[in-house]
């Protein structure tokens, strides 16, 4: 069984990711220092095209999984679908992403100030993300 998604709200919620990043990372956010914690040289100029479309494919799959993981657990516990989305949004970004985050940089000798500012970026696009899918449920199960 293939859960019901929103496939429109999918792609919204992959754009917000987009634009998430966008703001967390800007310089007067927290980019400048990002990119000092990560030695990251952000007036290298390049090409960032590859990055950008890396970053939006991967962010329509967190997208989509989130989408079907969210209408799996609206069926299995029932109750209001957005809280669903939003719950299964915290319990992905802290089993998953923040879990991974923490174990890598931490064998990599990352500063713990760097991993945080990342972890906390996963949480506000994984936060967001749920959101728009929790309010634009796939026609039929709400």
């Amino acid at each position: 069984m293939v859960p019901e998604i929103n496939y429109w709200a999918v792609l919204l919620a992959t754009l917000s990711s987009m634009a998430v990043g966008a703001i967390w990372y800007a310089r007067p956010v927290f980019g400048t220092r990002w990119a000092k914690l990560a030695r990251v040289d952000m007036d290298r100029g390049g090409n960032a095209v590859l990055p950008l479309v890396v970053t939006l494919l991967v962010s329509f799959i967190s997208a989509w999984v989130l989408a079907g993981a969210s209408t799996i657990s609206w069926h299995f516990y029932g109750g209001s679908y957005f809280m669903s989305a939003l719950f299964t949004a915290l319990i992905l970004w802290a089993g998953f992403t923040a879990a991974r985050f923490i174990t890598h940089d931490a064998f990599e000798g990352r500063p713990s100030t760097l991993t945080i500012i990342n972890i906390a970026h996963e949480l506000v696009t994984f936060v967001v993300m749920g959101i728009i899918i929790g309010v634009w449920p796939p026609a039929g199960t709400v």
